[in-house]
């Protein structure tokens, strides 16, 4: 079976490690396409070697660029890529428009599509993400779900008879980091004299929340006045927004730095007090690490890390400052995204459908 993986921002390269070694391990030719969403080498090129996956067969290139640009130019060229290497599979990973894009072309060339971390909803459709997964979803032939809430989602939209629960497989690759590095200490606390338990860590990279100057500050205020010190892990694109409003990300409290490795991150976060953040994959990491999160965002797609009181949702500089003071949350073994083997179940899943389509 050839399968043929699409990714292209960070998320979905931590998706794809334990994806491609399953598949790696079961015979599977798998070829990687990274579209180049993500060109900054600490959240592209450094992922691959930190987490043991194969140089991608095929690089676009695409960058930067409005939704619809960067959409139509990996439209551009998946085409030509999916009609050369004829894949029994197309996987694509997540939410973003690398998703939508390779989802959209492999259907149209009549390629099954098979698409992880179906289900998830925040029912925010101003969010692109939230555009992307639902469009990907009802178009996908196969639907791999990490969780029961995403399967009652898809259910609900009449997607039953194409969905497999799966669990989460960045729980398999969060598990194998952490266990792998159990008792490294963080760079960062040398780097920046900080103590473990002494700081907090914090990404904000949505749109929601870089776009609009006022919204952008509001948040930068909250950060920044928080009661030790917040060191915000800065994607170019938050860089870039914040000059062009003139704020300034290193004020008060708040320390900005460059992004940092995978294991790196991981080793950051466990030290941290706390995490404050609007990405959807580090409120799931803080809940498998046990750490406290604060998203500040107004709703959530990993509803189980705030039901089980480690997450919590955060709106206002007032609301990011009692969130991060709350008290740690309640001891819990509730384990609502899997036992850290989903991506061998997913290529089980992709080997047993073809077999039943080379059957039919």
């Amino acid at each position: 079976m050839k399968l043929v993986s699409v990714v292209g921002a960070r998320p979905q390269f931590v998706k794809l490690a334990p994806i491609h070694k399953a598949a790696v391990a079961a015979g599977i030719e798998h070829v990687i396409v990274h579209t180049g969403q993500h060109y900054d080498p600490m959240l592209s090129d450094v992922f691959f070697a930190d987490l043991g996956i194969d140089d991608p067969d095929v690089h676009l290139g695409v960058g930067s660029g409005s939704h619809g640009v960067q959409t139509g130019a990996m439209l551009a060229a998946l085409d030509a890529v999916f009609d050369e290497h004829r894949p029994d599979w197309v996987l694509v990973y997540g939410d973003t428009n690398s998703t939508l894009a390779a989802a959209l072309s492999a259907v149209k060339l009549h390629v099954p599509v098979a698409h992880l971390e179906a289900g998830l909803r925040s029912f925010n459709r101003r969010m692109p993400e939230e555009l992307n997964r639902v469009m990907t979803d009802h178009a996908a032939d196969l639907l791999l779900a990490p969780t029961l809430v995403a399967v009652d989602h898809l259910t609900a939209e009449g997607l039953a008879d194409r969905t497999v629960m799966v669990g989460d497989v960045m729980t398999d690759v969060l598990f194998e980091v952490r266990d792998r590095n159990a008792g490294a200490v963080s760079s960062l606390l040398g780097e920046l004299g900080l103590e473990a338990g002494g700081y907090y860590l914090a990404t904000i990279h949505r749109a929601e929340n870089t776009d609009d100057p006022v919204r952008l500050a509001e948040v930068v205020e909250g950060l920044s006045g928080l009661d030790r010190p917040v060191v915000l892990l800065a994607h170019p694109r938050l860089i870039a927004r914040a000059a062009a409003h003139g704020i300034v990300l290193t004020s008060g409290s708040l320390v900005a730095h460059a992004p940092l490795s995978y294991p790196e991150l991981i080793a950051a976060a466990m030290s941290s007090a706390g995490i404050v953040t609007d990405s959807g994959g580090l409120q799931k990491e803080a809940f498998l690490l046990r750490v406290s999160c604060t998203t500040v965002r107004r709703e959530t797609e990993w509803v189980e890390t705030v039901q089980l009181g480690w997450n919590v949702l955060a709106d206002s500089a007032e609301e990011i400052a009692a969130a991060v003071a709350r008290p740690r949350p309640a001891r819990t073994d509730a384990a609502p995204y899997g036992d850290g083997n989903a991506a061998g179940r997913v290529i089980a899943e992709l080997l047993g459908s073809a077999d039943r389509s080379v059957a039919r």
